[in-house]
């Protein structure tokens, strides 16, 4: 099996980042990060990106005022991803929508991460909305992305319970930990060439399905 390249988008401390560089290095996806990109100069992602041996590329958005920012943005995307052959666009917590132009050299190439069960709770703040409607469960979600946020054909999600005593950065912390295992298994399914896009569902050829033991129900059922 061919190594997949990979772009990895980020704005912020990478924990994503960092568990897709660690499954490649274990082996756990056919695939290598041939080079992360930032709009944040400051991120600690690209410090990540640093320490594994990764060319790291810092790209501003662009202006919010005038021509729109992709107009800036995409072209320099465009180049860094084409210098480096990279074959699959992973975004891992970046904060922008990325281009037209982008999306469309990448159709059906390009991965994201949202911290909600998708259709529910899209945008910048999943784990806050999420808190504050009442939600028993919540989850993360992976997704081929489209012009849209949040709004492209899901691949894989997964719940965690709603604790009484959360807050934004506990429930984020218990999300999280589910972000680091579906993600690499995406990437994984898609490097395998396991994933067909069928309208607004995407088969997963072979996959196992899952059990009636692995659903959460919060609370507890007491009788029944």
């Amino acid at each position: 099996m061919s190594t997949l390249r990979l772009g990895v988008f980020v704005s912020g401390s990478g924990t994503n980042l960092q568990a897709i560089l660690d499954a490649c290095r274990t082996g756990r996806i056919a695939a290598q990060v041939a080079v992360v990109i930032s709009n944040n100069r400051e991120a600690y992602a690209l410090e990540r990106a640093r320490q594994a041996g990764v060319p790291g590329v810092y790209i501003p958005a662009g202006s919010r005022s005038g021509s729109p920012r992709w107009e800036v943005a995409d072209p320099c995307h465009l180049e860094v991803l084409g210098d480096y052959g990279v074959e699959l666009i992973c975004m891992a917590g970046y904060m922008r929508r990325l281009g037209p132009q982008v999306l469309e050299a990448y159709a059906g190439r390009v991965l994201n991460i949202h911290p909600a069960l998708l259709p529910s709770f899209i945008g910048a703040h999943g784990q806050r909305d999420a808190l504050r409607y009442g939600v028993r469960i919540s989850g993360c979600t992976v997704h081929f992305a489209d012009a849209n946020f949040d709004t492209g054909p899901v691949i894989i999600q997964a719940a965690v319970p709603v604790l009484p005593d959360d807050d934004e950065a506990s429930l984020a912390a218990r999300i999280l930990q589910q972000e680091h295992k579906i993600y690499p298994q995406a990437i994984q399914w898609y490097a395998q060439g396991r994933l067909v896009i069928e309208g607004r569902h995407v088969r997963v050829l072979n996959a196992r399905p899952p059990t009636i033991a692995e659903a959460i129900i919060n609370p507890g059922l007491e009788i029944f």
